[in-house]
């Protein structure tokens, strides 16, 4: 089995984190989707716990005896301060050497080492303070919900837990850091969701105004896959602060303009989470879109990257990396007829021994077998009486593990045994038709853009003023 790279390994950790606050089903099963947007800060591992600071008492009973020659023990340098916390100098060599195989795989080409870890260590500040404040207020990950999305990573680069492991080890992964690392994940998706996303509010004349530029826009391209560089401007910055931002900003383009590869200048200048990861953004509905970066893109051709703009969060530079329609801005919705057979994680059935049940009733289908009498007799899904047929279901109406899969299925495909939040799955899609949207759903839809956009908006400058408020002592400068 191929090895997956650390890249491919680490790229699941968001939808991971945002796949463990999923909650109740919208059908009798596969669960719905929870409504928390990607979080931006799940697009790279979190910051480790760091060490409390604590007083060093030299012990007598280790001091050199007389005439001896003291040994030299290299020391872990404390590179910055964050409240009662630290980062050390070998927590950011770790963190450099992970983003330094990550940018490598990606472009090749890198910034040179030392602005790379300045970057590196700002993004490390800003993790460790949201999983400070996501302990104090109460927030938790269990280890049964951390296994579990760990188990679904797996599933995703098709591995069992062993060879995951193992591959986690050949890219120089500590599995017991990528564990911490993914329950930071989960804190931070969770704590986005208590501290922005409840107190975003969507008026019934905002979702109107949608839902008329959604129609308007219907007939172009309406979906964006974007790259890009933020230069954050601290709130209540002074014009000297603003003027400075504004020139690593200018550099930044200067840079880009000159035809240095976009990964690398992101990596170098922005300060957005995604800065390590190319700053790639991915792909965007218009309606997720902030009205200045909508602007902008509607001029550009695929490869172009834009000139400054300014928002309220500082300075950004955009590049469009392709774009296509959007079937459902026409008010047209992919649905499809799917089953499935679930299998339950509980005890006395492990996550292994339910996979190996569905892998050899997917060989017995392939064989011949027919699915639904499968379903009614081994599915435990309120559906098995139906032979575990589920109906017809619209994007958003499944898990996004469920989704995913069911998606990249042909008609009448069965896939390979799926993990969800339920158990675990095998699905199969019998046919698709493309279905006009009810009003209520189109309002829906429309609603959870504006949502989704204003809360990617609010998070970045809830992160600002908690930096603003907290004690943060960034000493990589001090030798």
């Amino acid at each position: 089995m191929t090895c997956p790279s650390i890249r491919l390994v680490l790229a699941g950790l968001a939808a991971a984190a945002l796949a463990a606050c999923s909650s109740t089903a919208k059908k009798d099963s596969p669960p719905a989707q929870a409504q928390a947007p990607a979080a931006a800060a799940a697009q790279s591992t979190a910051a480790k716990p760091a060490t409390p600071l604590a007083p060093s008492r030299p012990d007598p009973r280790l001091a050199p005896a007389a005439g001896a020659a003291p040994r030299v023990q290299p020391v872990d340098r404390i590179v910055a301060v964050v409240n009662d916390e630290v980062i050390t100098s070998n927590d950011l060599s770790e963190r450099l050497n992970l983003v330094t195989k990550q940018l490598q795989r990606q472009s090749g080409q890198l910034p040179a080492s030392d602005v790379l870890s300045r970057q590196i260590l700002e993004r490390m500040i800003n993790d460790l303070l949201q999983v400070q404040l996501a302990k104090e207020t109460g927030i938790k990950v269990d280890d049964a919900t951390l296994d579990r999305t760990i188990e679904r990573i797996a599933q995703e680069n098709q591995m069992t837990m062993t060879d995951f492991r193992s591959a986690l080890e050949r890219d120089g992964v500590r599995y017991t850091k990528f564990r911490e690392d993914i329950r930071n994940e989960i804190l931070l998706a969770r704590l986005r969701e208590r501290e922005v996303e409840k107190d975003i509010v969507v008026t019934d004349a905002e979702v109107e105004t949608e839902m008329a530029r959604q129609v308007k826009e219907a007939s172009s391209d309406s979906e964006f896959n974007l790259a890009h560089v933020l230069v954050l401007v601290p709130a209540q910055a002074t014009p000297d602060q603003i003027e400075q931002r504004r020139r690593k900003a200018m550099l930044a383009l200067s840079e880009l303009r000159r035809g240095t590869n976009f990964a690398q200048v992101a990596a170098t200048y922005s300060d957005a989470p995604d800065a390590t990861q190319g700053g790639t953004l991915g792909w965007r509905p218009s309606a997720r879109l902030p009205q200045l970066f909508l602007e902008t893109l509607e001029k550009l051709n695929p490869g172009d990257v834009s000139d400054i703009l300014r928002s309220p969060n500082g300075f950004h530079i955009v590049k469009l990396l392709e774009k296509r329609g959007k079937a459902a801005a026409a008010g047209g919705v992919q649905q499809t007829h799917v089953r499935h057979i679930l299998l339950r994680q509980r005890e006395g059935l492990s996550s292994q021994e339910a996979r190996n049940r569905l892998t050899q009733m997917r060989e017995r289908i392939t064989g011949g077998a027919d699915f639904g009498e499968l379903a009614k007799q081994q599915s435990e899904d309120s559906s098995a009486a139906k032979g575990g047929d589920l109906g017809w279901v619209a994007p958003g109406d499944t898990v996004p593990e469920f989704e995913k899969v069911m998606n990249a299925l042909r008609d009448k495909e069965v896939s390979q045994p799926v993990q969800t939040p339920f158990g675990w799955h095998l699905v199969q899609v019998l046919e698709r038709r493309s279905d006009e949207l009810s009003d209520d759903r189109k309002k829906q839809a429309a609603r959870n853009a504006i949502r989704q956009r204003k809360a990617d908006e609010a998070f970045q400058d809830w992160l600002r003023q908690s930096r603003d408020r907290a004690f943060v002592e960034n000493r990589y400068d001090e030798r």
